[in-house]
Order: C-alpha cells, then structure tokens, then sequence
C-alpha cells in the first residue's frame, strides 16, 4: 500500500509563495501575525464574557473599532493595544522579540 507523502505548512508556503524573505512571503507572514493578534483579542474577549461596545467603552474606542482589529480589517498600534488588554479585559500584555 502507498502512503501518500504529505507536505508541511513551510512547505506549502514556500512552494505557493516563495522562502522566507521574499515580499510575498513576509506580506503573508505580517497578515497572518495580524489576523492571530485579533483572533486572540477576540476569545479574550469573549472569556471575560464582555461585548464589542463593552470593551470599546473601557478603552474609550468604539465598537467599530474593536470589530474591524477582531476581524483583521484594522491594524491595532501598540500603544491601542495595551490598552485594550490592560484597561478594557485586566490582563498584562507580552511581547517578544525572536532572531
């Protein structure tokens, strides 16, 4: 019986669009880092069991803003998002830097 070879995540990416640090690639590695950054924002969210316009309110935004940053249509600036995680869901935001 024949298994079928199976292709990875980077190999996927590599062969659809191009190696690490070619344009198309790094555009979708930053997309796909921005879609995980709303992503995360949402379920935390939803864990503190809060609305869009709750947390707006907190944050002193609005929820058109909170919806277009869940939904990868806005990109959030730092300063926005500590205090989104701070001041409207009570947690304490990390950052990282890997080379």
């Amino acid at each position: 019986m024949k298994t079928k070879n199976r292709m990875t995540l980077d190999d996927f990416k590599d062969k659809h669009y191009g190696e690490k640090g070619t344009s198309k690639r790094d555009e979708l590695e930053e997309g796909y880092e921005n879609f995980k950054l709303g992503t995360l924002i949402h379920e935390a969210r939803l864990e503190k069991g809060m609305t869009q316009a709750e947390l707006a309110e907190k944050v002193g935004t609005t929820k058109s803003y909170i919806s277009k940053i869940e939904n990868n249509v806005k990109e959030v600036r730092l300063s926005t998002l500590q205090k989104i995680v701070q001041l409207g869901l009570g947690g304490h935001l990390d950052l990282s830097i890997r080379l």
